[in-house]
């Protein structure tokens, strides 16, 4: 395949997970499952030439209903929001934002600063451009680069954050890989992609949402910007780990084989205790690994989630079905699989009865 971002031939097969179902499709509950609902093709490929880690294929219709955009990304927002004005790069007095189809805008932080939006889909020019969680959705990785550059004013500030590749590689989250999210970087292929951009990245931020995400703020060269000691500090680390060469990333394989065998050992063993234990949110990264795993209701009792759009739909590729918080709640767990680690303080704060039940991975609580 050609690299999405820099069009290069030879990408390198990294991580492949078979055939899953489609992760932003949730039947009603009412409609049976059907074994053909896994048949959608899921890997990762890594690029040689701009070290882009990226969606192999994608042969789905993005069809997800509105999830609710968690506390944890509402607070991280604003201290970024916050950082970027105490580095003084909040110039100007329009702003303009790509969005994410997981919810979520940062447009109110920077409206109460005195911006006026202006949408992103027309020509013209903003002073700063935001896109949170937003540009791997896009399958032409060049094409979306050169639309933010586009949008991003003479001597404007682009601010996009990602969930850096890094993170997803040593905290073994292969499940990040899914239908629809064509993309994971490093800082250092973004730099690349945005360098052919005519844009040149001059501070980072790190924060521990999803266990690492980056933000970058990135300048046209033409201003004469250059990269500050952040910078320099987390394209030095990754130079040193190898983060573009494909075997940094293929060790992902053998984790995403163990998780499923973790996963359905510890359920089997639950079950035979007579013990019940559900799962907290129905987030598409929970489909291929309940797919992976051949989780069904009997192993597996119900997901909640707080997105009424999710509830009384079933897990792709599961007869398990989705159920509201309050549902969770009356139903007295022995466990809770929380799917989505930075959910685990919201939920405990929400339903205080549910906090001692909480767990992130299957072997906290096999004993």
């Amino acid at each position: 395949m050609r690299c999405r971002g820099c069009g290069s031939d030879g990408c390198v097969t990294v991580l492949d997970v078979g055939r899953v179902p489609a992760a932003d499709h949730f039947p009603s509950a009412t409609e049976p499952f059907d074994p053909s609902e896994n048949a959608n093709p899921l890997a990762m490929a890594v690029c040689p030439t701009c070290g882009l880690a990226q969606l192999e294929d994608d042969d789905t219709v993005t069809d997800e209903p509105r999830g609710i955009e968690p506390q944890a990304l509402r607070d991280q927002a604003e201290a970024a929001v916050s950082d970027v004005a105490a580095a003084g790069l909040l110039h100007g007095g329009t702003v303009a934002e790509f969005g994410s189809p997981h919810g979520g805008t940062w447009l109110p932080l920077l409206t109460e600063r005195g911006f006026t939006p202006i949408d992103s889909a027309r020509s013209g020019a903003a002073d700063v451009v935001l896109d949170c969680f937003g540009i791997m959705h896009d399958a032409d990785q060049s094409a979306a680069f050169a639309r933010r550059a586009a949008l991003t004013a003479p001597t404007g500030v682009l601010l996009l954050q990602f969930h850096s590749i890094t993170t997803i590689v040593t905290e073994g989250q292969w499940n990040a890989l899914r239908h629809g999210h064509f993309a994971y970087y490093s800082l250092t292929s973004i730099t690349r992609l945005l360098a052919r951009q005519a844009m040149v990245v001059t501070r980072v931020w790190e924060y521990d949402l999803y266990g690492g995400t980056i933000l970058l703020a990135a300048a046209h060269a033409a201003t004469g910007a250059q990269p500050d000691e952040s910078v320099h500090r987390i394209l030095t680390r990754e130079e040193h780990a190898r983060v573009d060469d494909p075997g940094y990333t293929a060790a992902l394989q053998q984790i995403c084989t163990a998780q499923w065998d973790d996963l359905r050992g510890w359920l089997v063993d639950a079950s035979a205790r007579g013990q019940r234990v559900y799962a907290y949110g129905a987030a598409s990264r929970a489909v291929a690994l309940f797919s992976g795993a051949r989780l069904t209701s009997h192993l597996l009792c119900g997901v909640a989630d707080a997105s009424p759009g999710k509830q009384g739909r079933r897990m792709p590729g599961t007869d398990i079905p989705i159920i509201s918080p309050e549902e969770l709640v009356a139903a007295t767990p022995d466990a809770v699989l929380v799917t989505v680690p930075d959910l685990v303080d919201e939920v405990a704060r929400r339903f205080p009865t549910l906090a001692p039940m909480l767990c992130t991975e299957p072997k906290k609580v096999s004993a």
